[in-house]
C-alpha cells in the first residue's frame, strides 16, 4: 500500500533523471526507425512498384492498402485523443485530469504519423507541394483528399495551441526544477507570461474543448475521413451513412486504448502509481468497453444488412469480409477484450492492470486490422468490375509492413523526447490530487 501524496517533484523526475531502460528503448526505437527509412529510400528510388499496391486496371489488385489503412488508424487515434482531452476539460472530469495531457501528446504524435503516411503513399514527397499545396485553392472545393489534409492540419494547430497554452502555467511554476540547457525554449514558451492570464487561458482552453467536441462528428473521424470513402458509390464496402459513426467509434476505441497503454508504461517507469491510479485505469477501461461495444454493434449492422437480401454487390463484399481470416481475427480480439471488460464491470475483483493492458493492445490490433481490410476489400469488390479478367489480391509487402513498425518507432521516439522537455502530467492534476488528499494503493503491474 502507498500513502504517498503527489507533488511537483514527481512530474519533473523524467526530465531530471535518465534510467537505463530509457537508453535501451531509445536505441531500439532509433534502430527500427532507421531500418524503415532505409526501406523508404528503396521505395523512393524504385517507386511504388516495390509495394503490393497495383494499377487497379491493368494489373488487378488495389491502389490503396496498408498505407491508407494505417493512415486512417493513426488519424483515428489522434482524433480520439483530442476528443478525450477536450471532454476532460469541457465536462470537468477531474478524475481523468492526469491523463489529459497524455491524450494531447498522443494526438500530436499520431497526427504526425498520419501526415507522414500521406507523403509515403504519394510515392514522391514533392507531390505534396505540387499536387496539394500549389493547387489548394482549386482542389479544396472538390477533393475529399484535400479536405483530409485540411482537417489534419487544423487539428494539429488546435492541439498545439491547447498544449502551448496549458504548459505555460507548468513551466512558470516549475522553472527551477526544469533542465537548464532548455532555458531558451522555456523563455520562448512563457514569453509575456503573467499570473493574471491563468483565468483567461482557462476560458480559452474551455472554448477550444467545446469546439473540438462540437466538430468531432462533423469534421473529425465522424465527418471528413469517412466522407472520403462513403461518397464513392461504386464501392459497396465503403458507401453508406453508417461509415461516420463507425469511424468515430473506432477512433475513440483506439485512442482510449493508446492512453491506457501510455499511462501504464509511464506509471511503471516513474513510480506514478499514486498519480495514474488503478481507479483511473479502471474507469478508462470501462470507457474502452463502451466504445468497443458500439464498434461491434455497428459492425453487426453492416454484416446483417450485407448478407440478408442485399443487392448483389453488397452481398458479395459482405460474404468476402466475414469469411476473411483478418476480419475474423479483428472481431475476435475485440470480442475477447470486451469479455474481460464486461467481467470487470460485473465483478470488480476481476480487474487487473495487466488485463487492461492486454485488452488495450487487442483493441488496437483489432481496429488496425479492420481498417486495413476495409480499405483494400472495398477496392477488390467494386460494383462495376471493368477488369474482371485480371482480378488481383492484396497482402502488405515487407516495405509496407516496415512502414507500420517505423511509424510506431517514430511515435515512441517522440514521447521519449517529450519526456525530457515538458511535464507530461499537468501541474493542475497534481494540485487537484493533493487537494483531495489522494492516497491510492499501488497497482499490480
Amino acid at each position: 500500500m502507498s500513502s504517498r501524496t503527489p507533488n511537483s517533484d514527481d512530474i519533473v523526475r523524467p526530465m531530471q533523471r535518465t534510467q537505463k531502460w530509457y537508453y535501451v528503448v531509445f536505441g531500439l526505437a532509433s534502430l527500427l526507425a532507421l531500418v524503415w527509412f532505409g526501406l523508404w529510400s528503396i521505395q523512393l528510388s524504385r517507386g511504388l512498384a516495390v509495394t503490393n499496391l497495383a494499377d487497379w486496371g491493368s494489373a488487378g489488385g488495389v491502389t490503396w492498402g496498408l498505407y491508407i489503412g494505417a493512415f486512417i488508424w493513426w488519424v483515428g487515434i489522434a482524433h480520439g485523443g483530442i476528443i478525450l482531452s477536450a471532454a476532460v476539460r469541457l465536462f470537468g472530469m477531474k478524475r481523468y485530469l492526469p491523463v489529459a495531457r497524455l491524450a494531447e501528446l498522443l494526438t500530436i504524435g499520431a497526427l504526425s504519423m498520419a501526415g507522414f503516411y500521406i507523403m509515403i503513399h504519394l510515392g514522391r514527397p514533392d507531390r505534396m507541394a505540387w499536387s496539394v499545396i500549389q493547387s489548394y485553392p482549386v482542389t479544396v472545393h472538390q477533393s475529399p483528399l484535400v479536405w483530409d489534409v485540411t482537417v489534419i492540419t487544423m487539428y494539429m494547430v488546435m492541439t498545439l495551441t491547447y498544449l502551448g497554452l496549458t504548459v505555460r502555467y507548468d513551466i512558470n511554476r516549475l522553472r527551477d526544477d526544469l533542465p537548464g540547457y532548455l532555458e531558451p525554449v522555456y523563455k520562448l514558451a512563457t514569453l509575456g507570461y503573467s499570473e493574471r492570464e491563468d483565468e483567461v487561458i482557462e476560458r480559452i482552453v474551455w472554448w477550444l474543448a467545446l469546439g473540438v467536441i462540437v466538430m468531432a462528428p462533423l469534421l473529425l473521424h465522424g465527418g471528413v475521413i469517412p466522407w472520403l470513402f462513403a461518397l464513392l458509390p461504386s464501392m459497396p464496402g465503403w458507401q453508406g451513412a453508417i461509415q461516420g459513426p463507425q469511424f468515430l467509434t473506432i477512433a475513440l476505441t483506439s485512442a482510449i486504448a493508446g492512453v491506457i497503454i501510455l499511462a501504464l508504461v509511464l506509471r511503471r517507469a516513474y513510480d506514478w502509481y499514486h498519480i495514474l491510479t488503478d481507479d483511473i485505469i479502471r474507469g478508462l477501461t470501462l470507457w474502452l468497453g463502451l466504445f468497443g461495444l458500439l464498434f461491434i454493434w455497428l459492425q453487426l449492422q453492416q454484416v446483417i444488412t450485407g448478407v440478408y437480401a442485399a443487392p448483389l454487390d453488397e452481398r458479395a463484399i459482405a460474404h468476402a469480409k466475414i469469411s476473411a481470416p483478418p476480419y475474423q481475427f479483428a472481431i475476435g480480439v475485440v470480442i475477447l477484450a470486451m469479455a474481460y471488460i464486461f467481467a470487470q464491470a460485473v465483478k470488480p475483483s476481476v480487474f487487473s492492470v495487466r488485463r487492461s493492458l492486454a485488452a488495450s493492445v487487442l483493441m488496437l490490433a483489432g481496429t488496425l486490422t479492420e481498417k486495413v481490410l476495409f480499405v483494400f476489400e472495398g477496392l477488390e469488390y467494386p460494383t462495376f468490375d471493368m477488369y474482371y479478367n485480371t482480378p488481383g489480391h492484396y497482402f502488405p509487402s515487407p516495405i509496407e509492413i516496415g512502414s507500420l513498425v517505423g511509424t510506431l518507432a517514430l511515435c515512441t521516439l517522440f514521447f521519449l523526447v517529450i519526456l525530457k522537455v515538458i511535464p507530461v502530467i499537468e501541474l493542475h492534476a497534481i494540485e487537484e490530487l493533493r487537494g483531495e488528499g489522494h492516497a491510492p494503493a499501488e497497482g499490480d503491474d
